[in-house]
């Protein structure tokens, strides 16, 4: 496909792009942190607590965002998958704009964890200084079992799907010539003309800041709740 057959195409709206960024180092710090552990743990609960507004702002923002950022443009069904697979793309698909069939899944795996994750992680209590602010409302056979996933498997779930992450934006450089890493930056991609774009004005991003706002303002009471 030639550059006469292209367009610039606005796939991913500011609010995305930067969910996305602050979501990587939400994660990266709560790692990090649990790792660490001592008085690292104070650090791990706000990025904890910034992981939570983050997941509640995606789950509406997949709802009214832009074009390409609603969760109804990447909810393939397993046939488009496999037809991806086979690179039998049929004729008018758009199944590069914004998450393809394969990346979607991994998407909301993704989503699924960290959501399970931080679930986990307001009830848990390592039986040492931790404890998360709702653990009150939970029986001590839940928390245990919630401390040990969160703690174990959900964690290593989460740096398993990272490094997946990480090797997929490789393998699309080397293998395929593709930067996913440029669009999620600057939001543009080069597309065939007559892709549709994604709505990425003030009207847009003002929505976004009130729903990030009201998110937060969502999880502050949540963790209130712990007294």
């Amino acid at each position: 496909m030639t550059d006469s057959t292209k367009q610039t195409v606005r796939v991913w709206d500011l609010p995305t792009r930067l969910f996305h960024w602050l979501l990587a180092t939400a994660v990266i710090t709560s790692v990090v942190t649990a790792k660490i552990g001592g008085n690292a743990m104070a650090w791990h609960f706000r990025s904890g607590y910034c992981i939570f507004v983050l997941l509640a702002f995606r789950l509406l923002w997949g709802m009214v965002g832009g074009r390409w950022s609603r969760f109804a443009s990447f909810l393939y069904p397993p046939a488009t998958v496999l037809r991806y697979l086979r690179g039998a793309q049929r004729a008018g698909e758009r199944l590069e704009v914004g998450h393809n069939p394969l990346g979607s899944y991994s998407v909301f795996a993704m989503l699924g964890i960290l959501i399970l994750q931080v679930a986990t992680g307001l009830v848990a209590d390592d039986d040492i200084d931790n404890v998360g602010p709702l653990n009150k409302f939970v029986s001590s056979a839940v928390a245990n079992q919630a401390s040990g996933w969160h703690a174990k498997v959900g964690q290593w779930l989460i740096i398993a799907l990272v490094l997946l992450h990480l090797l997929a934006i490789a393998f699309y450089v080397a293998r395929k010539h593709i930067d996913l890493v440029r669009p999620m930056v600057n939001g543009d991609k080069a597309l065939p003309i007559g892709t549709l774009s994604s709505a990425d004005g003030l009207p847009q991003r003002l929505l976004a800041a009130a729903l990030l706002a009201a998110c937060a303002g969502l999880v502050g009471w949540v963790v209130s709740l712990g007294g």
